[in-house]
Order: structure tokens, then C-alpha cells, then sequence
């Protein structure tokens, strides 16, 4: 079904204005033909906020990834125009790249949105009403939001729950979701359709009420190349912070290729009882043809490289020695391609607390 005539108005409104009339920094379309297009979308969160590291990345590294996308190489596009080009399986220049900020806090407008104006590159901003409403010295006002709106960010929600939304009930998260989407309308005059689930972390059940409230598309912090076959409600982005935002890790996630792959075990990255899912039976089939499979890595936070196991065709089943802990735990696959590139494809999974 098409989308209404203001979702499409949205869209051209971040092309025109932050993009200037045109996609940032457009290169020919030169990548792999094999497993299709794709392109990379960063995630960030605060701003030069040291003590809060774990989701804060510093204004100097912020500054080198900035200065990284300038240097030609890149298309930066507006994550709608990103997303349009995926759902219509229309090709998507080479390195092809977007950026995304969570939960609108007060850094964002102080520090981020002036270095991303000045550089010209488009940007979605996933927005957390409730802080904002309670008057949260942290979070930007709706004020901000409305002028980084105007100037041609997109908006979407990232609803502000205590707990992440796998272990929230379904009404919880229905109430939670149709808040968010009735506030950002109420200030903006735009109905978002872009979310970004808290944590990164979804469940089949989340997806799938996030698909019935009329989201186009969601965002977990698995890491990996959305490509057209990438399941719209569960995309990959990769979050940078002050541990993990280095400009090799940067450069190397920015030039990362899709890793395409199908039959996913399990299907929920959600790990419930009985305890015999955990460590889960992880397997997937890779698609298309790839040459040196046998190159394949994956990793699992905590515990290192994983054993592989490959069957007939392209089928890779992998061995998880140890149970994964409370918490959200990170599956990392890896495959060499051309010019020092990487295949990436990768899960979060969520063991709920006790």
C-alpha cells in the first residue's frame, strides 16, 4: 500500500533541505553485484558526554567520522530515501551510508546537530516524548526538536520504557508505541513511521506489533549491512560510542558490504525457557554466490570465536559453548571481500532478567 502524501513530503523535505536539493555526496554505483545492494546506518547516542561512555561518543572521534564522510568516498542519503531505494530494490550507490541518533538528548542539539548542519549530512533523530514532557534538563525540548525538524532531519520515535521492550507485555508496548507516535504528531505535525526499539532490542512479538501500529521500519543495534532482502522491522545499525567508535572501526563498519542470509535459527532473538534454548542452536544459510565461505568467522561477545559447521550448499550451523548471561549478548559474523572489505551480518540476543 502506498504511503500517505505527507510521508512522501517528509521524505523530500530531508532531501531538499539537508542534502541540497540532492543525495550527499553521490558516487556511481560500483559495488559487488552479488547479494545486492546495500548500505550502513550508524547509530549514536550522546555527545561528548564522557560519563556516560557506554552510549556518549567524544566530539573528537565525532569530528574524524565527519571528516571521514567528506572525503568523497561515501553517499550520505536520508535514511527515508535510504529505505525507499531498498523497498523498490533500487540500486544504491557504492558505500552508501546513513546516520542515526537515539533518544534526542540535550547533546545532540548542542554539539551534534551544529557539526552535522555545517557538514551538510542528513540525519534521522529517534525521539524519546516522555523526558521531553516531563521537562528533562538531559533531553532536548520540543522546541529543538521542531528546529532540527525544519532544517531537515527525519523524525522517528524510540519510546522511553524502563525495561526493554521484550520484557515489557504487548499492551504495554502498544501503549508505550501509540504514546510516542501521538506526541511526535501532536508537535510536529508529522506522523513518524521510523523506530528505533530501546536497547536495540526486539522480539518476534515486538515485530510484529510494531509492523500492526504502521512503522515502516525499525532498528535493533545488531551490527550489519541493511540490504533489500533485510527484514524491515529488525534492521541492523551500528552504534557508535567512546569504546568502540575509533575511526578504524569507524572506517571499517562505513566500508562493510551485506552478508545476506536466509532460515535464521532461532527466528526470535528473544531466549526464554526451557533453559535447553540457551546457549541457542544458531544457523543460517547464506544466499547468493560467495566465494571462501570456508572464511567465514563468527563471534560471540564474551566468549570468542565460535565453532562453524558447514553443510551441504551454503548452509552454516554454528556451536555455542557457553550459555549466554542475563542481558543482551552479540553475535558477529564476518567474510572477506575485495579491496580489504567485509561481509557482515550480525544478531542481539536478549536473555530477559530473572
Amino acid at each position: 500500500m502506498a504511503p500517505p502524501v505527507r510521508r512522501l513530503a517528509a521524505a523530500l523535505f530531508c532531501l531538499t533541505l539537508l542534502g541540497g536539493g540532492r543525495v550527499h555526496g553521490e558516487v556511481p554505483v560500483s559495488g559487488p553485484p552479488d547479494q545486492g545492494a546495500g548500505a550502513v546506518v550508524f547509530a549514536y547516542g550522546r555527545f561528548g558526554e564522557d560519563q556516560y561512555g557506554p552510549v556518549s561518543i567524544g566530539l573528537d572521534q565525532f569530528e574524524q567520522h565527519l571528516e571521514e564522510l567528506a572525503d568523497g568516498a561515501y553517499t550520505v542519503m536520508p535514511l527515508p530515501a535510504v529505505l525507499d531505494r531498498l523497498r523498490r530494490g533500487a540500486p544504491l550507490p557504492d558505500r552508501t551510508v546513513a546516520l542515526t541518533i537515539d533518544d534526542a538528548h540535550r547533546s545532540v542539539y548542542r554539539e551534534a546537530f551544529p557539526r552535522l548542519k555545517k557538514a551538510g549530512l542528513p540525519f534521522t533523530l529517534f525521539v524519546a516524548p516522555d523526558p521531553i514532557d516531563a521537562g528533562a534538563e538531559t533531553h532536548m525540548t520540543w522546541a529543538q526538536v521542531r528546529e532540527v525538524a525544519r532544517a531537515g532531519a527525519a523524525i522517528g520515535v524510540l519510546p522511553a520504557a524502563g525495561l526493554s521492550m521484550p520484557q515489557r507485555t504487548v499492551q504495554q508496548n502498544a501503549a508505550d508505541l501509540a504514546r510516542a507516535v501521538e506526541r511526535v504528531e501532536a508537535e510536529l505535525g508529522v506522523r513518524p513511521t521510523l523506530l528505533a526499539y530501546p536497547f536495540g532490542s526486539y522480539s518476534l512479538a515486538v515485530s510484529d506489533l510494531a509492523r500492526r501500529q504502521g512503522f515502516d521500519a525499525a532498528f535493533s543495534q545488531s551490527s550489519g549491512v541493511a540490504h533489500a532482502r533485510s527484514d524491515a522491522l529488525a534492521l541492523p545499525r551500528f552504534f557508535m560510542n567512546e569504546s568502540f567508535g575509533g575511526i578504524d572501526r569507524f572506517r571499517l563498519a562505513a566500508n562493510a558490504l551485506p552478508l545476506a542470509v536466509a532460515d535464521v535459527t532461532p527466528a526470535d532473538p528473544m531466549l526464554r525457557s526451557p533453559p535447553a534454548l540457551n546457549p541457542p542452536s544458531v544457523g543460517f544459510t547464506v544466499t547468493g554466490e560467495l566465494r571462501d565461505l570456508d572464511r567465514l568467522a563468527c563471534f560471540v561477545s564474551g566468549q570468542g570465536r565460535a565453532t562453524l559447521e558447514r553443510l551441504d550448499g551454503n548452509r552454516i550451523e554454528l556451536r555455542i559453548a557457553e550459555e549466554m548471561p542475563p542481558g543482551r549478548t552479540r553475535l558477529n559474523c564476518t567474510l572477506p571481500a575485495a579491496d580489504g572489505r567485509w561481509r557482515w551480518f550480525g544478531m542481539q540476543f536478549l536473555v530477559p532478567d530473572p
